[in-house]
């Protein structure tokens, strides 16, 4: 008996997991949780800056013109999904974190004045070399309806990101639905943290990308 996954990430993420898990044999079920749009932003003077700091690809999808006039700082990109995005919007990618921006950052020294480029609603970062932090794009919440979530009873979960984790928990409750009908796949600790307790069964990705996600679904999603 096979499960099926349901992926929660905002487009065009949610197509791009939704192709994996088909060539991998499973069956997604989408059901994003957020819609991402562009934010207003001017671009501060790149010369004010040594390096930028992205840690979601959306920074890019989103960022628009502005982009072009920081093309001259060298990128720390958490995830090789974000360090592809960058090279194809023309940065230098300098370093690549595999795990989270703290280690990135701590595994990056000789920078002192980064500028990060973010989502508006994101995790606190305190760092001496953080010297800026402007939002280029949003995520907003969606709610499930009824019957959306009542699909997620007997699923695997794909946990994209802390918020995920917690939105997922919220709506879950909203409709009555309780974790132990639920299998979650977490593409982090801290996010498998977020979403909660109560879970059927709960996997960690061994790396912070979409193929490590979808193996760790892959064991919870194939029962014997």
């Amino acid at each position: 008996m096979s499960r099926c996954v349901a992926i929660l990430r905002p487009e065009p993420g949610n197509a791009a997991t939704a192709a994996r898990l088909r060539n991998a044999g499973l069956d997604p079920l989408p059901l994003p949780l957020f819609a991402v749009s562009a934010l207003d932003w001017t671009p501060p003077a790149a010369t004010a800056f040594d390096g930028l700091l992205l840690t979601s690809a959306n920074s890019l999808r989103h960022g628009g013109a502005g982009l072009a006039s920081l093309h001259d700082l060298p990128v720390l990109a958490v995830g090789n999904a974000t360090a592809d995005a960058a090279r194809t919007a023309g940065f230098d990618v300098a370093h690549t974190g595999s795990t989270d921006v703290t280690d990135l950052l701590r595994n990056a020294p000789g920078f002192a004045r980064l500028l990060w480029l973010a989502g508006r609603d994101r995790t606190v970062i305190t760092h001496p070399a953080l010297a800026a932090v402007i939002s280029v794009y949003a995520s907003d919440p969606l709610t499930l309806t009824a019957a959306a979530a009542a699909q997620l009873a007997g699923s695997v979960a794909l946990i994209h990101s802390a918020r995920a984790g917690m939105q997922l928990a919220a709506e879950l409750a909203r409709h009555g639905v309780l974790p132990d009908t639920v299998r979650i796949a977490a593409i982090s600790r801290k996010a498998a943290i977020a979403a909660g307790p109560g879970w059927d069964a709960v996997a960690i990705a061994v790396t912070p990308d979409d193929d490590a996600l979808i193996a760790a679904a892959y064991a919870l999603a194939i029962d014997p």
